[in-house]
This record gives structure tokens, C-alpha cells and sequence, in this order.
């Protein structure tokens, strides 16, 4: 983009191509879309006569990675369970079982946390 231009009080002007551009970064954002991408997005919308493919190969690759994301967060919401129920309603944390269990090394449990 170009620089905004800045009145004498100091505030930037923006074009509204320019607001609207700054819109689609921050929708693409919000769907999670990394700086590249984003970059490779406003690259496909400046050039609207190009074929899908690389479009759908930006989703494609979006998709991909929230569900590996999702995939990520159900392992960590198990693993969080797991030292939950560890706690077996111990009162003092000499006898916590959480703490017990953070303790371990990975290995040494093959990774049950």
C-alpha cells in the first residue's frame, strides 16, 4: 500500500481503496491466514482474471492447517484431562496427583500426560 497522506494535525488520510484493502487483510486474518498468505491473497485479487487453482490451493492449505490445529488442541485438552483426573481430590499439594504427574518425564510414562 501506499503511504497514507497525513493532514497538518498530524492524522493519516486513507483512500477508500485503501480502507477497503485493509478490510480484506483483516478478514483474511481473522480466518487465520498467515502474512504470506495474505500477501499471495491481495496478489490473486489484484489479477481477477487468473484461473481458481491457486485460490483453492490457499484454502486447500488453510483447511489443512486449522484442522491440524484442531488436531493439536484435542491432544492438549485430553493430555489436560488426564492431569485432571490425576488430582484424586487430594486437599494438600504435597499429595497432588497434577503436580506429581508434570513431575514424570515423558518418557518415563511413554507419555500418558
Amino acid at each position: 500500500m501506499p503511504p497514507a497522506q497525513r493532514g497538518n494535525n498530524g492524522y493519516r488520510y486513507y483512500q477508500s481503496a485503501d480502507i477497503e484493502r485493509l478490510a480484506f487483510v483483516n478478514r483474511a486474518r481473522e480466518l487465520g491466514f498467515s502474512i504470506a498468505s495474505v500477501v499471495d491473497l491481495l496478489r490473486l485479487a489484484d489479477h481477477p482474471q487468473q484461473p481458481c487453482e491457486a485460490m483453492d490451493t490457499l484454502l486447500a492449505n488453510q483447511l489443512d492447517s486449522v484442522a491440524s490445529r484442531i488436531c493439536q488442541l484435542c491432544e492438549l485438552e485430553a493430555r489436560l484431562r488426564r492431569l485432571q483426573a490425576a488430582c484424586g481430590g487430594h486437599h494438600q499439594m504435597q499429595d497432588c496427583g497434577i503436580l506429581a504427574a508434570l513431575s514424570e518425564s515423558e518418557s518415563h510414562d511413554g507419555g500418558a500426560v
